[in-house]
């Protein structure tokens, strides 16, 4: 049985009068474990891929199931909490970073907070901070840069430990030093659990089981990264763009 599985599924919604097919009739699972990446041109269905599995909203027909059950089925708060989410914006709250990265399992120690904060290198910038981890942001995180603030919403994933992993160009926010520090310890958080990665930069894909490649709400290639450099027009379009070696 398929850990994660998605039956012809469509999403649909309206922009003034155009119905907008954000996920057209999609069909395909995802092994438990299974490192899978996903790519396409903007606007192509990446991110309502990744916003359906939490339920942010639901199916307009087909259905999603994890480990065998309908997600409709199984309340919100529970399906949440099996699986850890960074998107494209830091979601932080005002209160301290200790406490922002906590809110990922309210019962981590410091401990577990600050280890948290070294695998996402958090650690790097918290000696600019007045009160280290005890600094207190805004709401949104007003005192932190884009991309420091994205570290700490990766580094909430790390302290949830939760079997399943998305991650919404979660690096996007960072420059290209940047994610080269943390991306090991992503590669490593993803180990033994079912990782789903909506890719911004393809060097994300050096690690996947499997790529997804995304064209107008409908999956138009899978495979490796070889196989579909060869038989995937668009793959290749967009990996050839980002010139890598």
């Amino acid at each position: 049985m398929s850990f994660i599985e998605f039956d012809s599924v469509y999403k649909r919604y309206k922009m003034g009068e155009v119905v907008i097919n954000a996920a057209d009739g999609v069909t395909f699972d995802v092994e438990q474990g299974e490192f899978c990446v996903i790519v396409g041109a903007s606007g192509a269905g990446k991110t309502t891929f990744a916003c359906l599995i939490p339920r942010f909203y639901d199916v307009t027909q087909g259905s999603i199931s994890v480990d065998g059950v309908d997600i409709r089925r199984v309340l919100k708060h529970d399906l949440r909490e099996q699986l850890s989410r960074v998107g494209q914006q830091a979601l932080l709250f005002s209160g301290s970073i200790r406490e922002n990265i906590a809110l990922g399992r309210p019962d981590a120690t410091d401990e577990d907070v600050q280890r948290a904060a070294d695998s996402a290198a958090v650690s790097t910038f918290l000696e600019s901070q007045p009160q280290g981890m005890d600094t207190v942001l805004g709401q949104g995180g007003t005192g932190l840069s884009g991309g420091q603030r994205q570290r700490v919403a990766i580094a909430r994933a790390f302290v949830k430990d939760a079997p399943i992993l998305i991650l919404d160009e979660a690096t996007a926010s960072l420059d290209a030093e940047s994610e080269r520090e943390i991306q090991q310890e992503l590669d490593a958080l993803a180990q033994g659990r079912t990782t789903l990665i909506v890719a911004h930069r393809f060097s994300t894909l050096r690690n996947a089981h499997r790529i997804l490649v995304f064209e107008a709400g409908r999956i138009v290639g899978d495979g490796s990264h070889e196989e579909l450099y060869a038989s995937c027009p668009l793959y290749k379009e967009l990996y050839d763009r980002q010139g890598i070696n």
